[in-house]
């Protein structure tokens, strides 16, 4: 009888148990290796990711220190710490890690808990043969039809969160008056939706704003042909370009880096601060280049109507127009500007005409009407034949169309960078009585001035005789014989 051989089993063993822990190393790894693609017979689930194909974002589930809530989103990839830039299911954390999300078979985005329950759905209608899903190295994560890439199913950048990345659109209907806006997070470690939004305002010429529900918090001012006017804009001017274009059916706002290496975003932040950010790689970290609102000055009519605020001015931040009054003498005395001012002289249509400030944040244009064809003259002569137009201007820095506004003059600011010029309305009267009180100042000044050189010519020539008689006097010292 020959013996056993005990050596191959065991090699034969060992050799599985090998091949097994090489199948699950292999497994592992790819379970958390980011994806460029997801099809609908594959899922996000865990440490699983998708990432751009140049690797500047990643998305996939996350969730805050010991918080129970579990979030699918978007994030830089190279970025530490981790900054959030959308998120799917914000206002629907999932209370395990078990949650995966996934396409069907139509091309339609969700996340699914442990039971398959739908947690989240992107709930879009338009369908594909072969959809795929994709992020794109803008952060935008989209769907598509594998055979005609070009038109998206559904892509997250039609669904703001709390940042504004270049390339992303906020849109606002004229139509049906809906619009995409920024909303801020509950707190740093909630991104449920919060209370403030930042957005288009479309009635009248459009403008950007924040508010908390239906209250009005601050404006980022109108469009001035290269940036929205409440922005101090000339360094932006270097990192990125805005555009907005405004048709029959909508107004559209975006913009683009200058240059690829720039990562910018804007954020609303919990506490209703609107942030425009720069990554800085030497520092590795975000410099905050700018926040609004910054001051007094930047709160939706700090100095209530037909006033002027200009936080250079502190503590009298407030004036009222020329031509205004404050409306309760006693609360302006104290710092109080509640009331804002009124007319002097009411406006009588026949004679009136208009005084020019320079430098400014344009006033609220929520009631205002515009024509992007019209000169300035034209402009002008279209306000006085209406007589509730109350203010005209040019649009653009350049020179360009017609702002006409109507009734109160809100939330006007003197502008801390470059601002435009705005022409407001007065009587007649009040134009007589400042081109008076112009022409008597002037007088004033000139009898001043002449009063001075007369002094200064007498001083002169006393001083001049003092010396020449100075000069004789020890020069002509007789001398005796």
């Amino acid at each position: 009888m020959k013996p056993c051989n005990h050596g191959k089993p065991s090699q034969t063993k060992m050799l599985i148990m090998v091949r097994i822990f090489c199948f699950c190393l292999v497994s592992t790894l790819l379970s958390i290796q980011g994806s460029l693609t997801l099809t609908p017979n594959e899922s996000i689930q865990g440490n699983r990711t998708l990432v751009s194909s140049a690797g500047t974002f990643e998305a996939g589930f996350f969730n805050f220190g010991n918080s129970q809530g579990h979030y699918f989103g978007i994030w830089y990839k190279n970025i530490t710490p981790r900054t959030i830039v959308w998120v799917a299911n914000r206002d629907a954390p999932v209370k395990n890690s078990t949650a995966f999300l996934t396409l069907t078979e139509q091309g339609v985005p969700v996340i699914l808990d442990a039971s398959r329950s739908v947690v989240w759905s992107s709930n879009t209608s338009r369908t594909a043969k072969k959809p795929v899903m994709q992020l794109l190295d803008s952060g935008n994560l989209v769907v598509k039809d594998e055979d005609d890439t070009k038109n998206l199913l559904w892509e997250s950048f039609d669904y703001p969160g709390d940042t504004f990345l270049a390339g992303m659109k906020l849109r606002t209907n004229f139509v049906t008056g809906s619009f995409r806006s920024l909303t801020s997070w509950k707190n740093a470690e909630d991104p449920g939706s919060g209370e403030f939004s930042y957005h288009i305002d479309a009635h009248g010429f459009p403008q950007l704003v924040t508010t908390k529900g239906e209250i009005l918090i601050s404006r980022g001012g109108s469009w001035n042909g290269f940036v929205f006017s409440g922005v101090s804009w000339r360094r932006m001017l270097t990192l990125v370009n805005f555009s907005l274009v405004i048709n029959d059916k909508e107004v559209i706002y975006q913009y683009e880096t200058l240059q690829a290496e720039i990562v910018t975003r804007l954020v609303i932040n919990p506490q209703g601060f609107v942030q425009r950010l720069l990554w800085s790689g030497r520092n590795r970290g975000w410099e905050i280049l700018s926040t609004r609102p910054m001051d007094q000055c930047e709160y939706y009519a700090f100095c209530d109507v037909n006033s002027m605020c200009n936080v250079t001015n502190s503590p009298k931040i407030c004036t009222c127009l020329e031509g205004f009054v404050p409306q309760f003498y006693e609360k302006w005395s104290s710092l109080d500007w509640y009331g804002g001012c009124v007319r002097r002289v009411n406006l009588s249509c026949d004679g009136d005409g208009f005084l020019k400030y320079t430098g400014m944040k344009f006033p609220d244009t929520t009631s205002s009407r515009y024509d992007e064809s019209l000169s300035l003259e034209k402009c002008e002569k279209l306000c006085l034949k209406n007589c509730s137009c109350t203010a005209y201007a040019n649009i653009d820095v350049n020179g360009t169309g017609c702002l006409l506004w109507f009734g109160n003059i809100s939330d006007l600011t003197r502008h801390t960078d470059q601002g435009q010029d705005i022409y407001i309305r007065l009587a007649a009267s009040e134009l007589d009585h400042r081109g008076n009180n112009q022409s008597f100042d002037n007088k004033k000044l000139a009898g001043i001035l002449v009063g001075i050189a007369a002094f200064v010519m007498v001083l002169g020539l006393a001083t001049f005789t003092y010396m020449k008689r100075k000069k004789v006097s020890k020069g002509g010292v007789f001398m005796k014989k």
